[in-house]
């Protein structure tokens, strides 16, 4: 049976960022994607105190445009204003998973650079196998690399 952790590129870091309402989750995930073998760049929150989720989106969205990161991972809340945030910069392609099938489509089609999780809508034990999937997953290229390309080509709305 082939180990999940086997798959994994252990050579690139991940950005992980949170607001105060997915801290908790945050810590958990930061210390498990440790656990794998992956080295990992936290840029806040670093408490429980409120914080604002745009913050922590323009640190790790701004960090994977850049180039600086490969992948990012985000949490909130729900996850629906890191993933509004963080697909405002070039580059980005932040997706908001709650299964483990949106999480590995995410990857094999949109090439996600960044996972978006809600800390008020899932538990560790399901963030864990996101976190997984999403990040043994790779990308399929061919006619979704085209997808890609169209997509990063937006940059306002034609009427």
């Amino acid at each position: 049976m082939e180990r999940i952790e086997e798959n994994i590129d252990k050579t690139e870091p991940i950005i992980i960022g949170s607001d105060h309402a997915a801290y908790q989750l945050k810590e958990k995930i930061r210390i498990f994607i440790g656990s794998l073998g992956i080295e990992v760049k936290d840029a806040g929150t670093f408490s429980e105190l409120s914080s604002n989720y745009v913050d922590y989106a323009k640190k790790v969205a701004g960090a994977v445009s850049r180039g600086e990161f490969s992948r990012g991972i985000l949490l909130c809340g729900t996850g629906i204003g890191m993933s509004i945030a963080a697909n405002r910069f070039d580059n980005v392609r932040a997706t908001l998973c709650n299964d483990i099938l949106s999480a590995k489509m995410s990857r094999m089609h949109n090439d996600s650079n960044i996972l978006v999780l809600g800390g008020r809508l899932i538990g560790d034990v399901l963030a864990f196998e996101l976190v997984k999937t999403w990040l043994k997953t790779p990308f399929e290229g061919g006619r979704h690399l085209d997808r890609i390309k169209s997509i990063e080509a937006i940059h306002s709305i034609e009427s």
